[in-house]
C-alpha cells in the first residue's frame, strides 16, 4: 500500500519521506520508484501529514511510537476505519488524525482504455486523499463511524461473503458437469446486467421468472436476520477480530 501511495505522490505538490522498516521494503521503493527511505526521526521533523500504511493490526503500536514526535498541528492519515473505531489511536489535542479508504473504481464505468479497465483498485485533507487514491471521481466526507459500516460491514461481512457464496456456486455448476469457461462466462456476463438492474444504472425490469426466483430464493439463501451484521455491536465485534 505505501508503494501504491507513493507512486502517486511522486511529482505531486507533496514531498515525500518515506519510513520502511523492511529490507525488502526498501529495496522495492528504491528499484520501483527511485525512493530512499529515512530514519523515522528524520522523515518526521517537521512533517505536516504523516500517513500510516501499516496493517490494522500494528496501527496502534506504530501510533503510539510516533505521537510524541509529531509537531503541534500534524494530520496523521490513518486507510482504515478499523483501528481509529476501536480506539486504537492515542489521544493528542493538538494533532489532527483523517481517516480515509477508496471507494476503488465502479463496476460501472466508461473506461475506453485496456490499462483503465484492469485498474480494479483504484488509485487540505480532501487533497491529501484525492491524491494518493488518485484517479478518483468523488470525494464523500463520512464519520469513522458511518466508514466502519461501510468496511467492514457493506464492504467485507456483506459483499465479499455474498461474492465468495457466487464463486461457490459457480464450482458446484462445474461439477455437477456444466463446462468451467461458459459457467464463468455466463454468470459474469449475468452479473452485469443484473446488477446494471438492481443498482437502477439502466432502467429495466426482470422477469416474471426471474422475480419468482428472486423470492425464493433469499429466504434459501439468506437469514431473516442477516441485517444485523449492521447492528453497532456486531460492526464493534467484527471490528474488534480485525484488530
Amino acid at each position: 500500500m505505501g508503494t501504491r501511495l507513493a507512486r502517486n505522490l511522486i511529482g505531486s505538490r507533496f514531498d515525500i519521506r518515506p519510513v520502511e522498516v523492511s529490507e525488502a521494503g526498501q529495496a522495492r521503493l528504491q528499484a520501483d520508484l527511485g525512493l530512499t527511505c529515512l530514519p523515522m526521526e528524520e522523515a518526521l521533523e517537521g512533517a505536516e501529514v504523516v500517513v500510516l500504511a501499516v496493517p490494522d493490526t500494528a496501527i496502534g503500536k506504530v501510533a503510539s511510537g510516533i505521537i510524541d514526535k509529531l509537531a503541534p498541528g500534524t494530520m496523521v492519515v490513518v486507510l482504515d476505519a478499523a483501528a481509529p473505531f476501536a480506539g486504537h489511536l492515542p489521544e493528542r489535542a493538538d494533532i489532527t488524525y483523517f481517516v480515509t479508504h477508496p471507494c476503488h473504481p465502479p463496476i460501472f464505468n466508461d473506461e475506453t482504455e485496456m490499462a483503465a479497465k484492469k485498474d480494479h483498485f483504484g488509485g487540505i485533507a480532501a487533497e491529501v486523499a484525492k491524491t494518493i487514491w488518485a484517479p478518483v471521481m468523488r470525494s464523500h466526507r463520512v464519520t469513522v463511524e458511518q466508514m466502519a459500516i461501510l468496511e467492514p460491514g457493506l464492504s467485507e461481512t456483506v459483499c465479499a461473503s455474498l461474492l465468495v457464496v457466487m464463486s461457490q456456486a459457480l464450482d458446484e455448476c462445474v461439477k455437477r458437469g456444466v463446462p468451467e469457461q461458459a459457467a464463468r462466462d455466463f454468470l459474469l456476463g449475468h452479473m452485469n446486467v443484473l446488477g446494471a438492474v438492481i443498482f437502477k444504472e439502466v432502467d429495466g425490469v426482470f422477469s416474471d421468472a426471474c422475480n419468482k426466483a428472486i423470492e425464493f430464493g433469499i429466504p434459501a439463501l439468506m437469514r431473516d436476520d442477516w441485517k444485523n451484521v449492521f447492528e453497532p455491536q456486531e460492526i464493534a465485534e467484527s471490528i474488534r477480530r480485525i484488530t
